[in-house]
């Protein structure tokens, strides 16, 4: 079992050091330089992901050591702000539907200078696909969070025949194989899902390099502290205040 687990941190280890080498001057350094340009404007930083791809999105929006000028998309949000029932939510293949991206993206206040964020490791689902044409209809950066090993070898689910990676300014491969385990046991079993770790590193990478790139600006970077400190409801809603109605974190 310990050579299990051993063999499980390798597999994470040998990730991270490739992406920070990204971080300095790959993709993941296009897309700070494109997101700081945006927060720079006064526009959002906006983040969506079905599935384990939500966790990207939560990891992006809200939280505590990110940044303020950031807000979350939901499948939710066309429940609790749109015309879908609660039942309709709970069908484990809406994330496949591509006729819901439409209502979703008009679900939340735009502005020309907001960014989007799409995460999904296999960037074929309806859905993910649909938000990311409206992005790109409408005239906004998007940067995407994906598997270039699994979205290549699987068939789009959007009528268009294309991936969410089509849609993308930068492209952001998330270093998980095909099917996203990494690691076959002695039963057969193949295990060891490696995607929702590196879609965390690079979410932190991005909002550490934005930070850094506004600094270099002689811009403060805005950025949450945890609400469970002392001052810390006081010091966000300061800050959130610049962007009253334009944020939402909790879809």
């Amino acid at each position: 079992m310990a050579d299990t687990y051993e063999a499980f941190s390798g597999e994470v280890t040998k990730r991270l050091p490739i992406l920070v080498e990204s971080a300095k001057s790959g993709e993941i350094a296009k897309a700070i330089e494109l997101l700081a340009d945006a927060v720079a404007k006064d526009g959002i930083i906006r983040a969506f992901g079905t599935g384990h791809s939500e966790a990207f999105a939560m990891e992006i929006a809200g939280r505590a050591g990110g940044l303020i000028p950031t807000s979350r998309l939901a499948l939710r949000d066309i429940v609790l702000y749109g015309t879908h029932t609660v039942s309709e939510l709970a069908d484990p293949t809406l994330e496949r539907d591509p006729k819901l991206a439409e209502e979703l993206f008009g679900l939340h206040a735009r502005h020309p200078e907001d960014i989007y964020i799409i995460a999904s490791n296999s960037g074929v689902n309806g859905s993910i696909v649909g938000v990311a044409e409206q992005v790109k209809a409408h005239g906004h950066k998007l940067i995407v969070v994906t598997s270039l090993d699994h979205t290549m070898k699987v068939t789009s689910k959007h009528p268009s025949g294309k991936r969410l990676m089509d849609f993308a300014d930068v492209t952001i491969d998330n270093l998980a194989p095909y099917g996203d385990s990494t690691l076959t046991l002695e039963s057969g079993l193949v295990m060891g899902a490696i995607s929702s770790i590196t879609a965390a590193f690079i979410a932190q990478l991005m909002t550490l390099g934005v930070a850094e790139n506004l600094s270099a600006r002689g811009i403060t970077p805005p950025v949450y502290i945890s609400a469970n400190v002392p001052g810390g409801d006081e010091h966000n809603n300061v800050l959130k205040a610049k962007y009253a109605g334009r944020l939402r974190v909790d879809g």
